[in-house]
């Protein structure tokens, strides 16, 4: 019997041990985990306006303005006392969705969601350089097997796309996935998002955009195999860029003319 109670004892020793250690690792790997994730949005964060860097948090805090919209007053919000994942540089999409206090239900037709917030980040570029005013916006969707997060960069006329990349993307690899290919990425620069009256123009097309269209400017050609999830990208695009996600704000911004 003291041997059966002695080889318990070891055992459940040993768990605990074991369990203790796993915990610990989970901790200290969700934190680290964490700062990589941050950091690797703050790279596409400059890269979709235009920045290279080689140190990409001190170039974020030296060129990037980061702020917190509210979408519903189209105003800037404060962001002292707010909870880490509403912090622009941290901000956590499915967390904000989730609270009560800053996100609510919206039909999903709209991107194939069913929540979101109501505070959403926007970044604009410090500076007197080539990208200053340029102003990227975060773009969340349902695709057709996943959940899109990326960035959209607006020229500093708010009218005129820089560019589009996705972050975070789980579509078919070689069809939907091209959406994270940076050559299908670059179609996207020049492109008109908005008219001279701030209507939503930009649109994926089905398929390529016929040499000498009348169209091209706002048109990007569309993924070959991929209709689903070009069109999952074409309805996010315009709903962020529109009257329920950061239109109203950038509206402002053009009407008052400074950033």
């Amino acid at each position: 019997m003291r041997k059966v109670l002695g080889a318990l004892t070891v055992v459940l020793s040993v768990a605990l041990v074991c369990s203790f250690m796993v915990t610990a690792a989970a901790v200290l790997l969700a934190e680290r985990q964490e700062r990589n994730l941050r950091l690797e949005r703050i790279r596409h964060i400059l890269a979709v306006v235009g920045i290279e860097a080689a140190e990409p948090l001190s170039a974020y805090r030296e060129a990037i303005d980061a702020r917190l919209i509210d979408l519903h007053r189209a105003e800037p919000v404060p962001l002292q006392g707010l909870p880490r994942h509403l912090q622009p540089d941290a901000f956590d999409f499915d967390k904000a969705a989730r609270d009560p206090r800053y996100g609510g239900p919206i039909p999903p037709e709209r991107i194939g969601l069913r929540r979101r917030p109501r505070l959403m980040p926007l970044y604009v570029v410090k500076g007197h350089g080539p990208a200053a005013g340029r102003v990227a916006l975060l773009l969340v969707g349902k695709g057709l097997w996943s959940t899109l997060y990326g960035y959209l960069a607006l020229e500093n006329d708010l009218r005129h796309i820089a560019g589009i990349t996705f972050f975070e993307q789980k579509e078919t690899p070689g069809l939907g996935g091209e959406i994270a290919n940076p050559r299908w990425q670059a179609l996207w620069r020049g492109k008109l998002a908005y008219d001279e009256r701030g209507n939503v123009l930009i649109r994926v097309a089905k398929g390529s955009i016929p040499p000498g269209s009348s169209t091209a400017a706002y048109q990007v050609n569309g993924l070959s195999g991929a209709t689903l999830t070009t069109r999952a990208v074409d309805r996010l695009v315009r709903y962020w860029l529109g009257p329920e996600g950061y239109g109203p704000y950038l509206a402002r911004l053009r009407r008052e003319g400074e950033r």
